[in-house]
C-alpha cells in the first residue's frame, strides 16, 4: 500500500490567479515593458478580493513574469508564449512514490537543461540567478518562500538554456505540484546544504563549465531522490 500524506489543497487562489493573470498577459497581446490594469481593477475583472490579487503578482514576480513597482504599478517583465500550462483541476494524493515520480522526472529536463545554459546563459541571466539566491539566504525560516525561490531559480536555469519548451515543461511541472515541491524540502531537511548545492549550481555557471554544471546539477538532483528513498513517511511525516 503506498504511502499517502495528509490531505493538501492541490492549488490555492492565488494560484490559479496568477495563472489566469498569465493567461490575461498572452491573450491581451502585453508586451514587455507594458503596464498591467490596476490592482483593484484586476480584482473587479476576476471577483477576487485585493489581497489575492497582491498575493498572485508576488507570485509572478518571484519567477520573472511582472515587476511590482511600488507608486507606479505592476509591469510586464516577460511575455513568452505559453505552449503548455498546468491544469488547474489535477486533485491526485499526495505519496511517498508521487514525490520519487516528481524529481525522477526533473532529473533529466534538468540536467539537459543547465547543459544548455553553460552555453546561452546570459549577464542578465546570471545576475537574476544571483539575486533570487540571495533572496533564498535570507529565508531559511519560511518554507513556502523558500521553495518558491528556489523553483524560480532552477526554472531561471531553465530559461538560460534557450530552450523555450524545457523552459515550460519546468514551469509545470512547478506550479502542477507547488506542495509537493514544499514536501521534498522539508524531507531533504537541511536549507543550508540545499543553498549551498544551487550556490554550486550558480558558480559552475558563471563559468560557463558544462561539464561541472551538469555534473552538480545530477548530483543535487540525485541526493534528494536518494533523501526520498531513505525517507519513512510513517515515522517522520511532513506537513
Amino acid at each position: 500500500m503506498q504511502d499517502t500524506l495528509s490531505p493538501v489543497t492541490k492549488q490555492s487562489l492565488a494560484d490559479r490567479l496568477a495563472q489566469q493573470i498569465r493567461q490575461l498577459i498572452q491573450s491581451a497581446g502585453y508586451q514587455v515593458g507594458d503596464r498591467l490594469p490596476t490592482i483593484m481593477d484586476m480584482a473587479h475583472q476576476f471577483r477576487v478580493g485585493h489581497p489575492t490579487v497582491r498575493e498572485a503578482l508576488r507570485k509572478l514576480e518571484t519567477v520573472g513574469i511582472v515587476e511590482i513597482r511600488h507608486g507606479s504599478g505592476v509591469y510586464v517583465t516577460r511575455a513568452e508564449d505559453v505552449l503548455v500550462l498546468a491544469s488547474p483541476g489535477y486533485a491526485g494524493a499526495v505519496t511517498k512514490k508521487l514525490l520519487l515520480d516528481l524529481i525522477q522526472a526533473r532529473i533529466p529536463i534538468e540536467v539537459h537543461s543547465i547543459s544548455l545554459a553553460a552555453r546561452n546563459a546570459t549577464p542578465e541571466h546570471i545576475e537574476e540567478m544571483r539575486g533570487l539566491l540571495a533572496s533564498a539566504g535570507r529565508s531559511f525560516d519560511d518554507d513556502a518562500l523558500l521553495s518558491s525561490i528556489n523553483m524560480a531559480f532552477h526554472r531561471q536555469i531553465a530559461l538560460a538554456s534557450g530552450n523555450t519548451v524545457l523552459a515550460q515543461l519546468l514551469n509545470v511541472l512547478q506550479e502542477l505540484f507547488t506542495t509537493e515541491q514544499r514536501l521534498i524540502l522539508g524531507i531533504f531537511g537541511s536549507r543550508e546544504r540545499d543553498h549551498q548545492e544551487h550556490l554550486g549550481l550558480l558558480a559552475a555557471l558563471e563559468q560557463h563549465d558544462e561539464a561541472l554544471s551538469v555534473d552538480r546539477m545530477r548530483t543535487h538532483l540525485e541526493g534528494v531522490e536518494s533523501a526520498l528513498l531513505r525517507w519513512d513517511p510513517a515515522k517522520h511525516p511532513v506537513a
